[in-house]
């Protein structure tokens, strides 16, 4: 791989890792993951944050791609996009998979 490609790799790499950096939206996420589908309403409704702040933690992993957003009216149902979480599991394999017990 050349340098310019592997560069693209690591700054998308380092986007999601940003994006994942969160515990309010590994919270999300994992709901998401539970339930398969979930309107953000709900997903207020489970944690303990305001609606804005919700959407804003919404907008940042949809921003990544790590979910996939559809808006309904009044209503905006978020899902995770399972391809991106699959190719971000290989990158990380790929990344760490070699790794030996060093210490």
């Amino acid at each position: 791989m050349d340098i310019e490609h592997k560069l693209t790799d690591f700054e998308s790499l380092a986007v999601a890792c940003k994006a994942l950096s969160h515990p309010a939206r590994l919270a999300i996420l994992q709901t998401l993951a539970i339930r398969g589908a979930c309107i953000c309403g709900e997903i207020v409704d489970l944690m303990p944050l305001s609606q804005a702040t919700v959407s804003q933690h919404l907008k940042i992993l949809k921003d990544a791609g790590l979910i996939t957003g559809e808006i309904d009216g009044p209503r905006s149902c978020y899902c995770i996009n399972t391809g991106t979480m699959r190719v971000l599991g290989e990158r990380f394999g790929q990344l760490f998979g070699s790794l030996e017990n060093c210490c």
